[in-house]
């Protein structure tokens, strides 16, 4: 359904220092990048993820979230652990959301401009 999303930051080095490190758990990396943005992918040139330097970046409002897709709670809990180490902020630590479902382990956080997001894997995905 979707082709990239992008996410406006304001400063790109901090920014992608962040997502380099979440990012790099779930196996993605810089597909390319220059002064004013960096994309997130699996093959050069085609972004999935792209941080666009803005001066004037605001993250969205209450309600929404970008949630990626884990593979295995590990992968979960270290995508939390890198994210936390690299000036992200906890925003509910991994775990079972038995709201959401039996099987539903997720982690969130806020990044660096204050976009909140979400790593997660369902038992039904596997």
């Amino acid at each position: 359904m979707l082709h990239h999303i992008s996410l406006g930051v304001r400063n790109l080095a901090h920014a992608g220092a962040f997502y380099d490190a979440a990012l790099g758990t779930l196996g993605f990396r810089r597909v390319f990048e220059d002064e004013t943005a960096v994309g997130y992918g699996l093959v050069d040139g085609q972004d999935l993820l792209c941080l666009k330097l803005r001066a004037d970046a605001v993250p969205p409002g209450p309600g929404f979230h970008l949630a990626f897709s884990a593979p295995s709670r590990p992968v979960v809990d270290a995508f939390h652990a890198a994210a936390l180490r690299v000036g992200g902020h906890d925003n509910g630590a991994p775990g079972l959301r038995p709201d959401y479902g039996d099987n539903y382990y997720a982690a969130f956080l806020v990044d660096p401009d204050g976009h909140r997001i979400e790593v997660v894997i369902n038992a039904s995905d596997i």
